[in-house]
C-alpha cells in the first residue's frame, strides 16, 4: 500500500475509546457487506454475471475479515499477564496477517475461475442489464463505507482499522471494474465480464500479499523506519546529561514499538544520577513517540572498541584483597574506594578519613602504598587519593537587612539568603 498515516502519540485515544470505535465501525461494515453480498450473489447468478458474483464473494470475505478484526480488537486491549508480559498488541498484527491471507486466497480463486471462462469465450452467456445497476449501487456503498471507516481509524489511531478501511476501498475499486465489465458484455464484448472478474481477483490478491507481508514482517520483529529512529534518537540526545546514543534498536508490537538504547553519560557521575538520567530519557520517549516501553542501558563511555578488554579487568573483590594486604585493619576501615572502569583500565579513587593518618608523613606513606598497587594489580592504571575535610558546624543564619541596611529579625522558617 502506498498510503501513509502519521499518528501523534500526544493525541492517542484511550484504549476503551479505540475498542468501542473499532466495534462500532466494524459492525457497520458487517451490516453493509451482508446486504451487498446477498444482492450481488443472487443478482449475479440470475443475470449471468461472473464478475458480479465474484464481487459478491469478495464482500462475503469482508465479513470474515470483519469478525477477525472484532476478535483481535477484543483481545489486543487485554492487560499484560504472565504469558504475555508485553501485552497483547500483536493480536492486531496477527489479525492483519489473517486478513491479508484471506484476500490473497480469494484473489487467486477469482483469477483461476475467470481464466477458465476466458479460454472459451463461446461459453460466456449474455449479462442482464440489472447487473450494471447492482454494480453501481455496490460502488457507491463501498466508497462511502471506506470513507466512514477511515475517518474512525484516523480518529482513534489504529493501523488495524486503517487496514480494514482500505479493504473496503479495494471493494469499491473492484465494483468499478465489475461495472465496466458488465457494461462491455452488454455492448457485445462478452469476454469483458470474466476479464473484469480476473482483474478484481488480481487487485484483491495483490493487496492481500502486501498486507500479509507487512504483518509477517512485524511478527518477525521488524524495526521502525529510519525517520522514526532518527526522531527517537533526537529525543534521547536532548535529555540533559546524555552525551551520545548508540545501539538503538526497535521492534514493533502492534501499533506501538519496543525500544532498546545505550546512552553515553559522564563516567564519573554516581550510579543514582545515571539512573535518574536514564529514567528521564525513557519518560521523554514514552511521551513523544508511539512506544510501549523503553529499555535504557547506561554507558560511561563508548565501549565498542575495548569491551572485551574491560571484561577481563579484575573486580572490586580482587582490589579489596590487595589493599588489605598492605594496610592494617584500622587504617583500611577509614579508606573508601571508588572504582572507574574506563578506557580499558581501572581508575582507583581513594578517599581518606582525616583520622586515618596522624600527620603529613603518614598520609604520604599511605598514598605511596596505594599508588604501588598499580604494579601489583593488572589493569589498574591510575590512582587518585583525596582527603576528607572536617567541616565546621554551620553558623546561625544572619539577620536579614532591610533596604536601609538596618538589621531585621529573620522570619520564622525563612531560609538565609547567600
Amino acid at each position: 500500500m502506498t498510503h501513509s498515516h502519521s499518528f501523534d502519540p500526544r493525541e492517542e485515544a484511550p484504549s476503551a475509546l479505540r475498542q468501542a470505535a473499532a466495534q462500532r465501525s466494524t459492525w457497520v461494515s458487517v451490516a453493509v457487506n451482508v446486504l451487498l453480498s446477498s444482492v450481488q450473489v443472487v443478482v449475479g447468478f440470475w443475470a449471468n454475471s461472473q464478475a458480479l458474483v465474484a464481487d459478491g464473494i469478495h464482500s462475503l470475505s469482508d465479513l470474515v475479515s470483519d469478525f477477525v478484526v472484532l476478535f483481535a480488537n477484543r483481545h489486543s486491549a487485554a492487560e499484560a499477564d504472565a504469558n504475555h508480559p508485553y501485552g497483547h498488541g500483536r493480536f492486531e498484527t496477527a489479525a492483519s496477517l489473517v486478513i491479508g491471507m484471506l484476500l490473497l486466497s480469494v484473489g487467486a480463486g477469482m483469477l483461476w475461475s475467470a481464466g477458465h471462462k476466458i479460454q472459451d469465450p463461446s461459453q460466456i452467456p449474455a449479462v442482464h442489464s440489472i447487473a450494471l445497476w447492482v454494480a453501481g449501487l455496490a460502488l457507491v456503498c463501498k466508497e462511502l463505507l471506506f470513507r466512514y471507516m477511515l475517518r474512525v481509524a484516523e480518529a482513534v489511531k489504529s493501523s488495524m482499522l486503517v487496514a480494514n478501511a482500505w479493504h473496503a476501498r479495494s471493494d469499491a475499486a473492484s465494483s468499478l471494474v465489475v461495472g465496466i465489465g458488465v457494461a462491455g458484455n452488454l455492448l457485445g464484448f462478452s469476454w469483458l465480464d470474466p476479464l473484469a472478474a480476473a482483474l478484481v481477483g488480481f487487485m484483491i490478491g495483490h493487496m492481500g500479499w502486501k498486507f500479509s507481508w507487512s504483518a509477517l514482517s512485524d511478527l518477525m520483529d521488524r524495526g521502525l523506519s529510519e525517520d522514526e529512529l532518527d526522531a527517537i534518537r533526537a529525543t534521547l540526545k536532548a535529555t540533559p546529561g546524555v552525551r551520545g546514543v548508540h545501539d538503538l534498536r526497535t521492534r514493533r508490537m502492534g501499533d506501538l514499538a519496543m525500544v532498546d538504547a545505550h546512552l553515553l553519560v559522564d563516567g564519573y557521575i554516581s550510579v543514582s544520577e545515571g539512573h535518574y538520567i536514564a529514567a528521564i530519557a525513557r519518560q521523554h520517549v514514552l511521551q513523544a513517540h508511539r512506544v510501549l516501553d523503553v529499555l535504557v542501558h547506561i554507558d560511561p563511555e563508548d565501549d565498542s572498541g575495548h569491551s572485551a578488554q574491560m571484561l577481563a579487568l579484575p573486580h572490586r573483590q580482587r582490589i579489596e584483597q590487595a589493599l588489605s594486604e598492605v594496610l592494617d585493619d584500622t587504617v583500611r576501615a577509614q579508606v573508601s574506594l571508588k572504582l572507574h572502569y574506563l578506557h580499558g583500565e581501572i581508575e582507583l579513587e581513594a578517599v581518606l578519613d582525616p583520622h586515618a593518618c596522624q600527620n603529613q608523613a603518614e598520609r604520604e606513606a599511605l598514598a605511596y602504598q596505594l599508588h604501588a598497587l598499580t604494579h601489583q594489580i593488572a589493569g589498574l592504571g591510575r590512582v587518585r587519593v583525596h582527603h576528607t575535610l572536617d567541616l565546621p558546624a554551620l553558623p546561625s543564619p544572619p539577620a536579614a537587612l532591610d533596604n536601609a541596611g538596618a538589621a531585621q529579625p529573620a522570619a520564622a522558617g525563612a531560609s538565609p539568603k547567600p
